[in-house]
């Protein structure tokens, strides 16, 4: 424990990997929860190490022991802030455990941002499309990387489906990146479902076109982006879908998602 303040503490360490990676160096927890945090790691600090028991204590939090680690990791990514590109480098040398050396680099450094962070409502993510190299929708979604996909055909789809309805204000989403810039989602709209089945009744002959399968068709991409407001009398949102309507020659990036909720949800 590095400084307490009225803002909060600050947790720092080094945690190396196999391959080498710096995975943390250090977590900042605001004032109200300092006194719970103590007292968690008093009672078990002999039993693991402080970053263990700090990623257990978000576990007692809001993780339901009945539901799976997807939902578990789905709930403390809400609350869990994770910031990059990384603002400081590792400098340290020696190991506060003796005779340790750890030459540590932080690979997130200055590196150029290939993608946008933002905290969208929790939700279960799945696709039709096959991923490349790992980069999946799930950390696309979370901010913490982008995805990329190999090239879509019609049918394909993205989905979102809330744990909860949401009541949305705006929407975007960001094809592409400075890497890939011609990696873009084309021919494809943005589809929501709404929470409420008597809204649908009521959007038969609004300008939104409702589809067979209950959900409304609200936007569409133009130039690899798709934004736009969602009408309040559809919301509650229980999902959001990104639908490919014809055949691509190339291969798809999604580097940004924000499902922005309304400020009164």
């Amino acid at each position: 424990m590095e400084d307490q303040t009225e803002f909060g503490l600050l947790f720092s360490y080094d945690v190396c990997s196999a391959e080498g990676y710096l995975l943390h160096s250090g977590k900042m927890f605001q004032a109200p929860d300092i006194t719970l945090i103590v007292e968690f790691i008093f009672m078990f600090y002999k039993e693991k190490p402080i970053d263990w028991l700090l990623d257990h204590i978000l576990w007692v939090k809001v993780c339901n022991p009945e539901k799976d680690a997807k939902h578990c990791d789905r709930q403390k990514s809400n609350l869990r802030i994770r910031f990059r590109p990384s603002l400081f480098q590792h400098v340290g040398l020696h190991s506060s455990l003796a005779g340790k050396i750890q030459k540590l680099t932080d690979k997130d450094f200055l590196k150029p941002l290939l993608h946008k962070i933002h905290v969208n409502p929790p939700a279960e993510v799945s696709t039709s499309l096959k991923v490349y190299q790992g980069h999946t929708l799930e950390k696309t979604y979370l901010g913490e990387d982008f995805f990329w996909a190999i090239t879509p055909m019609a049918g394909d789809y993205v989905l979102f489906k809330f744990d909860k309805p949401v009541h949305v204000e705006r929407y975007l989403f960001r094809s592409g990146n400075p890497e890939h810039p011609g990696d873009l989602l084309m021919n494809t709209t943005v589809d929501v479902l709404p929470y409420q089945k008597e809204i649908l009744d009521l959007r038969k002959n609004a300008k939104d076109k409702l589809l067979s399968d209950g959900f409304l068709r609200i936007g569409k991409f133009e130039d690899g982006i798709a934004e736009g407001p969602v009408d309040p009398s559809i919301n509650p949102i229980a999902a959001f879908r990104l639908s490919v309507l014809q055949n691509s020659a190339v291969w798809i990036i999604l580097n940004e998602i924000h499902i922005k909720k309304t400020q009164t949800d």
